[in-house]
């Protein structure tokens, strides 16, 4: 039997995990939802749709509470890669969590991430985890590689 540990302080918990295959299904067509809609598409409202107003997202920066914490974050990068491109290579899902293995590719046109565009094309991949209630994306664990992207627009040397 699989169990999911909860963690507060010290404290552990451990809970059993469901087989709701049809959850699963639901929620997996939700967050490919997220990145068409919000990558891809660029679309802000889709942003308050498909996050939980006390959403927790972490490894995009410091942690971000809240859909209105998300969107600087979202703008900036849509803003230095309007052409982005995000393409979903794996997706597995077990009761309320997605788990995404994903590429990007994007043309940095702009310097809303801190320098000058480069207008240069870079490619990189990234996943993400997520958890889904109630048809929202509640919490989600993002790692990407920026180093790659960064050396691919010559902001950082090798």
């Amino acid at each position: 039997m699989l169990l999911r540990c909860w963690r507060a302080g010290s404290n552990v918990a451990l809970e059993p995990l469901g087989y709701d295959t049809a959850m699963s299904t639901e929620n997996k067509s939700l967050v490919k939802r997220w990145f068409e809609e919000v990558w891809n598409k660029g679309s802000a409202r889709a942003i308050d749709e498909l996050l939980a107003p006390d959403v927790r997202l972490y490894g995009l920066g410091e942690p971000m509470i809240g859909p209105a914490a998300f969107k600087p974050f979202h703008t900036a990068y849509r803003a230095a890669f309007p052409d982005i491109g995000i393409c979903i290579e794996d997706v597995v899902a077990e009761g309320d969590m997605v788990a995404v293995r994903w590429s990007a590719a994007g043309t940095h046109s702009a310097a809303t991430l801190g320098f000058d565009a480069t207008n240069k094309r870079a490619t990189f991949d990234g996943m993400s985890i997520v958890r889904v209630r109630n048809g929202q994306i509640v919490e989600g664990w993002n790692v990407f590689d920026q180093l790659g992207m960064m050396k691919q627009l010559g902001v950082v040397k090798t």
